[in-house]
Parts: structure tokens; C-alpha cells; sequence
């Protein structure tokens, strides 16, 4: 069985578990800094290490849910799991969450499916080999102008007067789950997503081989493009968008100066 093979899979399953999960009630804490789990991420994310492990044991491991440890950085290749991105969609019983699995090799994801089990949508790419929506090809939109654009990200900051030049009038929307929006991008659902804030590798790997086997360029918010399975997951922001708009977007926030 080929790794997307493999990871489409236990993708499928961790999500009908995240639904059976929610359907019965799930319990819900803060971590440390505040962020909400569930049992349910838990659940999902023991399923995956469990399927995901017994299938390539010689393969690191590195997921939002699991204590990181650090002989993952001596792997050839690694799982990069995110069990359920947009835990607070979850939650709520919006539909806007997503299993997130990428498989990595010498920095970069070689395969990755992001599995958004309440909308029956499964993005899938391999290194060279395209991206799918429920196995149709996929491509970012057209748009060549951020005037109008349909924009993923937080209204409030594209508004904020502190901008030395105002943003256009745009189609602002929020997702909770950063592999989805990206993924959103990928499909051409959306133009672009911007989140200033820092962001984890489990929430980029799969979603960043998507996005770019699409067409769509995902990097930082200074043009940088991603590396996986760092000692340090954590990126500062991202900026997704098709070929044309992603520039127009870099000329407007390279500036900022962020952590």
C-alpha cells in the first residue's frame, strides 16, 4: 500500500470516529496557553499513531496531541498529524474541521490528505502527482486583482487603520481549521488566506503539498516557504493564494515585523 494510500485511509476512519465522537457528547479542557481540546482529538489521534505506526513503525511521529519527542528528527520520513484541525468548529457543531495527515521526507511533505469528514470533502495530493477533491483535479482561481477578492481570514485585522495603505473592499470569511483554508485556496473556493499569528507544522504539511500541487503558493508572510519536521514546529504567519494575487499580498504585509 502506497502512503497516500495508507494515509487516506486512516484519515477516513480517525474522521467517522470524530463524528461518532461528537454525535454521543464530548468532554472539553484548556491546554497550557488556553486552546480547547477534546477527548475526541485524543481518541482520534491515538487511532491514527495506532494505524499509522503499525503500518510504518520505522517513521517518526509528530502531532498536535502527543508529547513531541525528538527522535522523530533521526527518521528518513515522518508522520505530520494534526487528528482534528479546528477544534473549536468541533465544538460548536460547525463542519469547517479536519483531519490533517502528511507523510515528510527531507523537510518537505512527499503525500498529504486533509479530510473534512462533516462536509464528505477529501483533499489528497503526492509529491508530483497532483491534487483531488474527492479524486477531481484541482486548481486556485483565476483572480488577478485583491479588489473583490474572497478572503480567508480575520475581518477585524484586514479593518484594523493601522494599515499604511487600506485594503479594498474584499469577501472576508473565517474557517477554523488552517489546513482547510488553505485547502479552500488550493480548490478555488477562495483567493487568499492570511493569518498574522503563529502557526504549527501540523497545520500546514498536508495542506502545503495540496495547495502547491494545485498551483497556489502557501509561505510565510515574507515570502518564505515552509520546511517540516524542524526541532521548532512553529512558523510566524502564512500567506496562501493563487500566482497571480500571492505578491500583491506579500507587498502589503512584508513589512510587519513579527516574532
Amino acid at each position: 500500500m502506497s502512503d497516500l494510500d495508507l494515509i487516506l485511509d486512516a484519515a477516513r476512519e480517525a474522521g467517522a470516529l470524530a463524528l461518532a465522537a461528537r454525535a454521543k457528547g464530548v468532554k472539553i479542557w484548556s491546554k497550557e496557553g488556553g486552546s480547547p481540546v477534546t477527548d475526541a482529538d485524543l481518541a482520534v489521534d491515538a487511532l491514527l499513531k495506532e494505524r499509522l505506526g503499525a503500518a510504518r513503525p520505522d517513521y517518526g511521529w509528530l502531532s498536535e496531541e502527543t508529547v513531541d519527542d525528538p527522535a522523530r528528527l533521526a527518521t528518513d520520513r515522518q508522520f505530520v498529524v494534526d487528528p482534528i484541525d479546528g477544534t473549536v468548529a468541533f465544538m460548536k457543531d460547525k463542519p469547517w474541521f479536519a483531519v490533517s495527515v502528511a507523510v515528510v521526507e527531507n523537510g518537505r511533505p512527499i503525500a498529504g490528505v486533509v479530510h473534512a469528514p462533516a462536509l464528505d470533502e477529501t483533499y489528497a495530493a503526492t509529491l508530483g502527482g497532483g491534487a483531488t477533491l474527492n479524486g477531481a483535479a484541482l486548481a486556485p482561481s483565476l483572480s488577478t486583482t485583491l479588489d473583490g477578492a474572497a478572503m480567508l481570514g480575520d475581518a477585524k485585522m484586514f479593518a484594523h487603520p493601522a494599515w499604511p495603505t487600506p485594503w479594498p473592499a474584499m469577501r472576508v470569511e473565517a474557517r477554523n481549521s488552517i489546513a482547510y483554508r488553505i485547502c479552500l485556496v488550493a480548490a478555488g473556493a477562495f483567493d487568499a488566506a492570511i493569518a498574522l499569528t503563529p502557526k504549527s507544522e501540523w497545520d500546514l504539511a498536508a495542506a502545503d503539498l495540496i495547495c502547491g500541487e494545485a498551483g497556489a503558493l502557501l509561505t510565510d508572510h515574507l515570502g518564505r516557504k515552509f520546511a517540516y519536521n524542524r526541532p521548532n514546529p512553529t512558523v510566524p504567519s502564512l500567506v496562501c493564494a493563487n500566482r497571480a494575487l500571492h505578491p500583491l499580498i506579500l507587498s502589503r504585509v512584508g513589512h510587519i515585523d513579527l516574532p
